[in-house]
């Protein structure tokens, strides 16, 4: 998991540092105007690779009410543009864990797993331009109250194929 701001000082660095299908996506989110742009779910290409782009306007939820996922073939990039904050969880996908439903094998790309309170999650707090990068192998639990109070935000998920990274 990479996690970072746009507005980090820092921020052409990290991006360089990057694949270049995921240094391309960060400097899309720092320029594009996101907050004004329609909801919904877009196909759209960055120097020629395909990818999908995620508008939600969300509220947070509590986190028994959430399920972990993890994604395969798709990289996730989520970034809040403005609102409120989401907490996420997320931790290392070590194979043990119950499958609550599995749709890796097609179009949807998404696997959930049962809750399970004896796994420690790590947290990460996105705020308005704020990123978090989730990896095929890192098990992520978004959209979660970030103080144990609802939160809106706008919210957007950059779907990088892991072949373009590769």
């Amino acid at each position: 998991m990479i996690y970072g701001n746009i507005n980090n000082p820092h921020f052409e660095q990290q991006a360089a540092m990057l694949p270049k299908p995921l240094a391309d996506v960060l400097r899309y989110l720092k320029t594009a105007d996101l907050e004004n742009h329609p909801a919904g779910k877009f196909p759209m290409a960055l120097d020629g690779v395909e990818m999908i782009l995620q508008v939600m306007d969300l509220t947070t939820s509590p986190r028994e009410k959430v399920y972990p996922e993890v994604h395969r073939k798709y990289i996730d990039v989520q970034y809040c543009v403005c609102g409120g904050t989401e907490k996420a969880g997320y931790y290392d996908d070590l194979g043990q864990y119950a499958i609550r439903s599995d749709d890796l094998d097609n179009e949807k790309d998404i696997r959930f797993y049962e809750n399970d309170p004896d796994t420690f999650e790590n947290t990460v707090y996105l705020t308005p331009g704020t990123y978090a990068i989730y990896m095929p192998w890192d098990i992520h639990v978004p959209g979660l109250h970030p103080d144990g109070a609802a939160s809106s935000y706008r919210k957007i998920v950059m779907k990088v194929p892991v072949a373009a990274c590769l």
